[in-house]
């Protein structure tokens, strides 16, 4: 089930809620747990029982983590690298054996090994990795204990951000699992929030998705020019920001509308200053996760330079590893590790120096070309280099022909949208409308009505809808 799935909108949602608060306040987290079992369940049901093991595996080594952390910290620290070892264990098994086996079944020794046939649990990457900060939280501190099964089970399943995240730490919702909020003011800005969401994946990701395809699978390697491979990784760039980031706001704004406040996971990437600017604008709760969990771990910028670098390798690394079991992935990642590399070790001085729109054209350079190896999954690495050389004018058939000038004249308004809608200006001119005066909420309470049926429409109408970031 994905959100703009119109049995989730008009059935499982309306009844969630209604339910939800219908309920006793001491109810409501059971509630939730069961709830989000069923739409995990709606498109994998085997997997749940995986689910319900970790849950079960870490709210015990949690217990006991607790239990010796202050008279016998060896044992709990034990208790620690089990939950982390069970863990990564199964997120290994189920997400890289095939990887591994391939790989493995190059050296002849190793020929005869066997695939299996398993499919990939839906959001296993991150409902594992939020898992696992809830044990590590309780070792180092940051966190109480959650004695209540069941409250960790809903931590744990919460369906507005299961699937696809924002991965949400056990320490930012430690308090709201036992006490939350509820108010209308709050349970409207989730409306809107969850609308904003649903309008990027909807009306903008679709449509560029699509147009990235027709740029790319639809082209024959002789008729490809500069600009249509320019025009393509543009709009596969915003088919990326608009599904992910479009995703995250409706989990924020489904998680508003049952009283969590989830952390923003999204802060405009597309108008970073430098590579460093954009990871701290980039799925910023992955981002936050490895800093908290392991570049600080392994001694951060702490311990010199020589180890600064190595444990930026081992965190880049492991985020293109995560992402998935493709070479891609690690190739895309190790690619971000050199960036970074060259931008800590002086051009972020220099940088400084120069105009803000040579600063933000360098960045959206690197991003575009690093978006190219991300999607070499789907077209395979050598296709993606093909792709690369063709950007700059190796095996084209020229800058450009009428096909691909006319497909950027008739897509003009469609990538001015998508630029404008990637700033600050849609979000600040809302507000300042919003708070202008009360016909101006009336007007806006008007036009939350017409992009609902909108977006409706459009997922009514449309069969081209996937969510990117659901096979991670």
């Amino acid at each position: 089930m994905i959100f703009s799935n119109l049995e989730f909108l008009f059935v499982y949602l309306p009844i969630t809620l209604i339910v939800y608060y219908i309920l006793p306040g001491r109810f409501r987290n059971i509630w939730l747990l069961i709830v989000s079992l069923i739409f995990y369940g709606w498109g994998e049901p085997v997997y749940v029982f995986l689910m319900i093991f970790t849950i079960i595996i870490d709210y015990i080594c949690g217990y006991f983590v607790d239990r010796y952390l202050d008279m016998e910290r060896p044992k709990a620290k034990g208790f620690m690298i089990a939950a982390i070892v069970i863990n990564l264990a199964i997120l290994g098994f189920f997400k890289y054996y095939n990887f591994f086996v391939e790989n493995l079944r190059l050296i002849p020794v190793f020929a005869n090994i066997s695939f299996l046939g398993l499919e990939l649990p839906i959001g296993i990457s991150f409902y594992t990795f939020q898992s696992l900060s809830y044990v590590i939280d309780v070792y180092r501190g940051d966190a109480r204990v959650q004695k209540n099964l069941t409250s960790f089970g809903a931590y744990v399943t919460l369906y507005p951000q299961l699937i696809a995240g924002p991965i949400v730490r056990y320490q930012d919702v430690d308090d709201q699992l036992r006490e939350r909020e509820h108010s209308f003011p709050m349970f409207a800005s989730g409306v809107r929030t969850f609308l904003a969401g649903m309008a990027k994946k909807v009306l903008l990701a679709d449509m560029a998705g699509q147009l990235w395809e027709e740029s790319f699978m639809s082209v024959p390697l002789d008729e490809r020019t500069v600009l249509g491979a320019w025009l393509g990784i543009l709009f596969y760039s915003f088919q990326i920001y608009f599904d992910f980031s479009g995703y995250s706001d409706m989990a924020i704004g489904l998680g508003k509308m049952i009283g969590f406040k989830f952390l923003e996971n999204f802060n405009y990437p597309y108008i970073a200053k430098s590579i460093t600017d954009f990871w701290r604008r980039w799925h910023i709760s992955l981002s936050t996760w490895f800093r908290e969990y392991v570049y600080i771990p392994l001694g951060g910028n702490r311990k010199g330079r020589w180890k600064m670098y190595r444990n930026l390798f081992i965190v880049w690394f492991l985020t293109g590893f995560w992402h998935g079991a493709s070479w891609n992935f690690i190739l895309w990642g190790l690619y971000y590790f050199v960036l970074l590399v060259v931008e800590k070790t002086f051009l972020l001085k220099v940088l400084k120096k120069i105009p803000t729109v040579f600063c933000h054209l360098y960045t959206m350079f690197f991003v575009l070309i690093g978006w190219l190896l991300f999607v070499s999954c789907d077209i395979t690495v050598g296709d993606g280099l093909i792709y690369l050389g063709n950007m700059f004018g190796i095996g084209t058939s020229g800058f450009t022909n009428s096909g691909v000038t006319f497909d950027l004249v008739r897509n003009l308004i469609f990538i001015a949208v998508c630029v404008i809608a990637s700033t600050p200006l849609p979000k600040y001119l809302f507000y300042k409308f919003y708070t202008c005066s009360k016909q101006a909420r009336i007007v806006i309470s008007i036009g939350t009505i017409a992009l609902i049926q909108l977006c409706i429409a459009y997922v009514v109408s449309s069969d081209f809808s996937p969510f990117l970031y659901f096979r991670f």
